[in-house]
């Protein structure tokens, strides 16, 4: 039973509010039109859990409610939100729309002798054949999402404790939009935010709480070799690959490796 919608009209506005601010984020059909390649690229290994994951709120507050329980991991990509939180959990289940990154969780879940499940598909579209969990965590990928309230009502339907979400304090694409300027004079947008986010969470009637920190490991986190680096922002940026030299020295001039403002919000079931 999702909790109570609140003031139905603000809740409407914010809304709203959160999927026009999304899709300031497009990319301009003239410069689309010149990249070699899809510029929505995601590396796996951007994903991928080989190690012990540091604690960080996120997981403090999972790992409080658990207490051997199920877990159920929205856009779960290789794991990383699940294997913070394995030795609490009893079960864990992902779902994810890229079959690769489900077999990377499998994987993880394996190698820490963690039983799990995989679903592919989007969410909510397929909240139907998912099972309730104890705990339900989402980490960074309510950004990529237009029709935010059905995504998180179906999240709270879902838990029988707690819900988790980490996103970052500011949209994640906000680090190239210096890159942007500079490549091709386009000026990107500010918003949403995390706490655009939390007033929808609230309008909703979830009670949210939240607590901003400093990801110190963001930039170890996503580290790629050079070459891999560079490679994914030229096609982030549409450029062609004779630019690379030109994308290189920019990276190097960029602060997107220190660390950045990151939100936890959760509430508990409702």
């Amino acid at each position: 039973m999702s909790g109570s919608s609140g003031n139905s009209n603000s809740l409407q506005v914010a809304a709203q509010q959160w999927q026009a601010d999304l899709a300031t984020w497009a990319i301009p059909e003239d410069i689309l039109r010149q990249a070699p390649q899809s510029p929505w690229i995601h590396p796996v290994a951007m994903f991928t859990v080989t190690e012990e994951v540091p604690d960080s709120p996120s997981h403090a507050r999972a790992r409080e409610t658990l207490a051997g329980g199920s877990l159920l991991d929205v856009g779960c990509g290789g794991g990383r939100a699940t294997m913070a939180v394995a030795d609490a959990a009893g079960l864990a289940i992902g779902v994810d729309s890229s079959a690769q990154m489900l077999q990377e969780y499998a994987k993880a879940a394996r190698d820490r002798g963690l039983p799990c499940s995989t679903i592919e598909g989007e969410w909510p579209q397929v909240a139907g054949q998912t099972p309730e969990s104890d705990v339900v965590v989402c980490h960074h990928v309510v950004y990529n999402v237009a029709q935010i309230v059905p995504f998180l009502r179906a999240l709270n339907d879902h838990s029988r404790r707690r819900v988790v979400l980490e996103l970052p304090a500011l949209h994640p694409l906000s680090s190239m939009n210096p890159l942007w300027e500079r490549f091709w004079g386009l000026q990107r947008p500010t918003r949403p935010t995390a706490q655009d986010l939390v007033g929808i969470a609230d309008a909703l009637g979830f009670a949210p709480k939240v607590q901003i920190w400093q990801d110190q490991q963001w930039g170890a986190r996503v580290a790629l070799p050079v070459q891999e680096r560079v490679r994914y922002a030229r096609i982030r940026l549409c450029l062609t690959e004779d630019r690379d030299a030109e994308v290189a020295a920019a990276l190097m001039q960029q602060m997107d490796a220190q660390p950045r403002e990151v939100a936890t919000v959760w509430w508990d079931r409702v």
